[in-house]
């Protein structure tokens, strides 16, 4: 059989080189969807005997076919059989989370007894890996936030400019790997080579799903269910990977709306509102800075195969609802790990938010909280202004950047929830610009977030800053 990996962009140069490695296939293609291969990668592709074909190749494939694509590929599969015009010969379809799997087989039995969590969702996502990764010895991480091996003396990062495709997730093992096994030193005799991890966990954040390679899998939420693949999927479809998973965390809610089928003996469920659910919020009691949280738990799954039941107190960087929910989730995973509850309470209050995600800091007499995401949108604007509401001396400074994401902002919905709420609020940037032309009431603009940010700090106003960005985007500027 052959393999025709799909899409270049995504990932799918490492997939096809890793494969090529594993001499499943007789022959690997690789098909270039949005013309970005560059020269130095064909070259790479051509080292490892892997042929780029165009468009009208295809047509030249004769074996029975392998294809490999990301979930969110725009063709659908029969359209890929039309494009190749050869019904005699049979076809499998895998996607990117399963070919990475299957990739990483050995590794998965290599790490057998180290902690692994896969984080998938539309938010929380990136709040729930830095939440474990002070709960979880010295993790390797991938996150929207860069590759990183994390031990008790310093953070290193391994890579910043990195997507969470399933691909890198590959990508971060490997770059672990190196700095384990410096080249320069095993040749000099220095060292000897050695197959053993340098980390005590994993963590992996994962866009569109999970490639089920983990001891738990956490789905955040579905706040929102986007198109995908050009209006040929969900965004809850592609999620629905997380099920691969041996122990899936998911939102009670979540699990009830989109996946009612699923077995539940495999899953713990959290919720701020429903006692249903595994695990449940007993008392709450909201700060800036800290917030207290009693939690209740009850016939949670853990990977022993027991059921706990249990109360914990919690004190967190948790400054509204929607960050408690992560607080849940994350409580959720580590309680499946059999993770002691004094760590796991002292991994909380360490956690102080994300720097250039969810955050607070001083600046002069303001205090400013910043929500920055590439994936923000209505809810989460909605919900970080409830945060703030009841406070006083607060101005809401709001806009951001295009094409960040997939998911693009409703402006519409934006403008009318804005037309609705009586806040201090300046918008800015290009999201910024386009909501102030929606939107029936008037609104101050000022183009550059900075001089936003200064012209409140030098008024003394605290501010609730939501920025539709990345935070490396914002260092840039």
């Amino acid at each position: 059989m052959d393999c025709l990996v799909i899409d270049l962009t995504h990932g799918g140069i490492k997939i096809a080189i890793s494969l090529s490695k594993k001499d499943i296939y007789e022959n690997i293609y690789c098909y270039d969807i949005y013309n970005t291969l560059d020269n130095i990668n064909r070259n790479i592709l051509d080292v490892f005997n892997i042929k780029v074909l165009n468009l009208k190749d295809l047509e030249n494939i004769q074996n029975d076919l392998c294809v490999i694509s990301p979930i969110h590929l725009p063709l659908t599969q029969e359209e890929i059989k039309q494009k190749i015009n050869d019904h005699n010969i049979s076809y499998e379809f895998i996607n990117h989370h399963e070919a990475v799997a299957l990739i990483l087989d050995k590794w998965q039995h290599r790490c057998e007894n180290i902690p692994k969590v896969e984080i998938t969702g539309v938010k929380g996502k990136t709040s729930c890996v830095f939440m474990l990764k002070e709960i979880l010895d010295e993790p390797l991480i991938l996150s929207s936030l860069g590759a990183i091996l994390s031990n008790t003396q310093k953070d290193m990062f391994l890579k910043r400019n990195i997507s969470i495709t399933p691909a890198n997730i590959k990508e971060t093992i490997d770059l672990a790997y190196k700095t384990a096994n410096p080249i320069c030193e095993i040749a000099q005799g220095k060292m000897e080579k050695t197959d053993n991890v340098n980390y005590k966990s994993a963590i992996f954040e994962c866009s569109l799903g999970v490639c089920g390679i983990s001891d738990v899998g956490l789905l955040t939420n579905i706040v929102e269910d986007y198109p995908i693949a050009k209006g040929n999927s969900k965004a809850s479809i592609a999620k629905s990977q997380i099920f691969k998973c041996p122990i899936v965390v998911c939102e009670e809610e979540t699990l009830n709306k989109y996946y009612p089928n699923e077995n539940r003996e495999k899953i713990n469920t959290f919720s701020l509102e429903n006692n249903n659910a595994n695990i449940t919020l007993s008392k709450i009691d909201f700060g800036l800075i800290k917030t207290s949280i009693i939690v209740e738990y009850h016939d949670l799954i853990t990977t022993a195969g027991n059921k706990i039941n249990g109360t914990i107190e919690i004190e967190t960087f948790a400054p509204a609802y929607h960050h408690v929910s992560n607080v849940l989730g994350t409580l959720g995973v580590v309680l499946s790990l059999n993770i002691d509850k004094e760590k796991i309470k002292n991994g909380f209050k360490n956690y102080k938010g994300v720097k250039g995600r969810s955050s607070i800091k001083q600046e002069d007499e303001s205090t400013i909280i910043e929500e920055i995401n590439p994936g923000i949108n209505t809810t989460a604007i909605k919900k970080s202004i409830d945060m703030i509401k009841n406070l006083n001396n607060y101005c809401v400074i709001i806009g951001g950047d295009y094409g960040v994401t997939c998911e693009e902002i409703n402006e519409d919905k934006v403008a009318d929830l804005l037309n609705n709420t009586d806040i201090d609020l300046i918008l800015t940037g290009e999201v910024g610009l386009n909501i102030k032309e929606k939107m029936n009431k008037e609104a101050i603009f000022i183009e550059d977030y900075k001089n936003a940010l200064n012209s409140k700090i030098k008024d003394k106003k605290n501010i609730l800053f939501i920025y539709r960005s990345t935070y490396k985007e914002l260092n840039k500027r």
